[in-house]
């Protein structure tokens, strides 16, 4: 994401979101996509904010990278043992068939729509053979942006299927 008034708000409010966002690390989707990595595997956090979930995937005795395009987000999340944290936008990312598994909940959502379906074939290409990949994603046909300024790309899941679809991804 490189959206600047995205970034501004998130740096903005980094301390107060992580704050609030620190129970989410419980998240059952997060233990699910833990428990599909092999012991020892390779992760990225990608769109990690303040690196709750990037903490108990190392933790949970996985290789941790996590960025963000949010300098203050990478600040708070370059403090997590186990973890290491680097600002990067999405397009930033050109690893192939590095990790085991890339977690991005809720982050592509703010990358400009007509972006994300080449955010997942890079995504792709990043993953190993078999490896992992977690989206979260709210639905919706429009991009538009919230009542503090967030830009938010919102697809259908049939949209969100074909993406996966076409990138060898289920």
């Amino acid at each position: 994401m490189s959206d600047r008034e995205t970034l501004d708000i998130y740096d903005a409010k980094a301390q107060e979101y992580a704050k609030i966002t620190k129970s989410d690390a419980d998240r059952p989707e997060l233990t699910a996509f833990i428990d599909m990595i092999p012991t020892g595997g390779r992760v990225l956090d990608l769109g990690c904010g303040p690196g709750h979930f990037a903490a108990r995937m190392a933790q949970s005795g996985l290789v941790v990278e996590a960025s963000d395009a949010s300098a203050e987000m990478i600040n708070i999340a370059s403090q997590v043992d186990g973890v290491s944290a680097r600002i990067e936008t999405f397009d930033a990312l050109d690893a192939v068939d590095h990790y085991d598994g890339i977690f991005a909940n809720f982050s592509l959502l703010h990358a400009e729509r007509s972006t994300v379906p080449d955010h997942v074939a890079t995504i792709a290409k990043a993953l190993k053979s078999g490896g992992i990949f977690h989206i979260g994603m709210k639905t919706g046909r429009d991009e538009i942006r919230d009542s503090i300024g967030r830009r938010y790309s919102y697809f259908t899941e049939l949209e969100l299927e074909k993406m996966m679809n076409d990138n060898g991804l289920t």
